[in-house]
């Protein structure tokens, strides 16, 4: 309808600039709406630290809107139409939610809109997933070729948007809409969470660039460091969009820009996948691995617990284990060992693992989450073999060789010096669990199971 307001729904894109939502409605006309919906759904499975960080990054997207963000709660599919009808919207508009439920979600809301219409551009991702296809126009399962062909692909140049690319209307003009509320408080949360919102981002991603970026290929493995860039969390949030990444990054040369680009495309890669297979979410990508046995009973349930809290007696794990607690992030080097340790010396489920990082991570991404996961238990795309079984001792060793991240985080061991860190029942300090299990003995099960299902 000519000079219809739109409706900007906000969900993964908490952010004004670089949002080629924001171009298609002001395509439409220069007025709209700023739309979020508190979906149960999707925050029913979310940890105090994951739901505290989005209602910190809602309030700051609320702050650059000038009070404007108009915040419902209820099914999508039934508010969305109400705010459309409340402000006589003739569009909605939205950045591509690529996830499962985001896509059911989505058909069921553009159906509900009848004639107004649904309009979606970009997506979370530098490349939406499903573009980047062999020559065939298969998808591909392996991430190497991926990677060419994505590079070769290309994206978009960052939209000009901003605050001012629409004329943004006052909440309250709409009548018979759903009930407007405020961002809900913060649940208790005892985790040090990072700043939140788009200029957070911003700030945080240029002392990244001056600083960490340099020297990434070397330190990014290293947890004891600070060498990663830490934007996970403004990345799932859609506070900073990856082609802002990729852009800022064309613009240097070296390891450390290479090895970031590609650690992107590792994020695109798992959206792509999860976008063809979106069972995988929940089950192995590679069916095998349905026959493989786990364990199960109180023993299991208790080694559970103890790697939940972080109290197994393998410091690198227990170190990974409670900085999940405490800040809402995990070390990547470090995921890929408690993950290892989780399925091949615990023997449990992939998912119950992948479970517990997604109600606690910050930066909970379904598709990088659950596909880094079963890449560690050998039942993914591009999977580790199922041989390669980490050695919780000896990965601590060699990527913590000083023994300051496990100190860090684990103050039972503050005063054992150097590497002697990694093996403290060589001289238990007190309070210290001992090790729940042998590992080496763990590792010959994890073998023998996986070669029942091998043939």
């Amino acid at each position: 309808m000519a000079d219809s307001p739109s409706v900007v729904w906000f969900r993964r894109d908490l952010r004004l600039g670089d949002h080629p939502a924001l171009l298609t409605a002001a395509d439409r006309g220069p007025r709209a709406v700023a739309l979020f919906v508190l979906d149960d759904a999707l925050r029913a499975p979310s940890g105090a630290a994951r739901l505290a960080f989005m209602y910190r990054c809602l309030r700051a997207l609320d702050s650059q809107l000038g009070g404007r963000l108009l915040v419902v709660r209820g099914k999508p599919e039934e508010v969305v139409p109400r705010v459309a009808a409340a402000f006589g919207a003739g569009s909605v508009h939205v950045s591509t939610d690529c996830g499962p439920y985001g896509r059911g979600r989505d058909e069921r809301v553009e159906k509900a809109l009848g004639d107004v219409e649904f309009v979606r551009s970009g997506s979370p991702y530098a490349v939406t997933p499903g573009r980047v296809t062999k020559e065939d126009g298969e998808p591909f399962k392996v991430f190497t070729p991926f990677s060419r062909v994505w590079a070769r692909h290309g994206w978009r140049e960052p939209a000009d948007t901003s605050v001012s690319t629409v004329e943004w209307m006052d909440p309250a003009a709409g009548t018979g809409g759903p009930e407007a509320i405020r961002v809900p408080d913060d649940p208790r949360c005892d985790a040090s969470l990072p700043e939140a919102g788009e200029e957070a981002a911003l700030e945080h991603w240029e002392s990244f660039l001056e600083g960490p970026l340099h020297n990434y290929k070397r330190d990014r493995d290293k947890p004891g460091r600070d060498g990663t860039s830490r934007m996970s969390a403004y990345l799932r949030w859609g506070c900073v969009h990856p082609r802002t990444l990729l852009a800022d990054l064309a613009e240097r040369s070296g390891d450390g820009p290479d090895t970031y680009r590609t650690e992107l495309a590792w994020r695109d890669f798992y959206a792509d996948v999860l976008w063809h297979r979106p069972e995988t979410a929940r089950r192995n990508h590679n069916p095998r691995f349905d026959q493989i046995q786990y364990d199960t009973g109180p023993d299991a349930d208790d080694r559970f617990t103890a790697w939940c809290k972080g109290e197994t007696g393998f410091p690198i794990v227990d170190a990974g284990m409670r900085q999940l607690l405490a800040e809402g992030w995990m070390h990547n080097r470090v995921r890929m060992i408690v993950a290892s340790f989780f399925a091949k010396d615990l023997h449990l489920p992939w998912w119950l693992g992948a479970r517990h990082f997604m109600t606690h991570l910050v930066d909970g991404d379904l598709a990088s989450n659950q596909h880094g996961w079963q890449w560690t238990a050998g039942s993914g795309t591009d999977a580790a073999p199922y041989f390669r079984v980490f050695n919780p001792v000896t990965q601590g060793e060699k990527f913590d060789p000083e023994g300051d991240y496990v100190r860090r985080y684990v103050p039972e061991l503050a005063g054992v010096p150097g590497k002697k860190v990694h093996q403290p029942q060589d001289q238990p300090p007190k309070g210290y669990p001992a090790p729940i299990v042998d590992h080496a003995h763990e590792r010959q099960v994890a073998l023998n199971r996986y070669g029942r299902i091998k043939a």
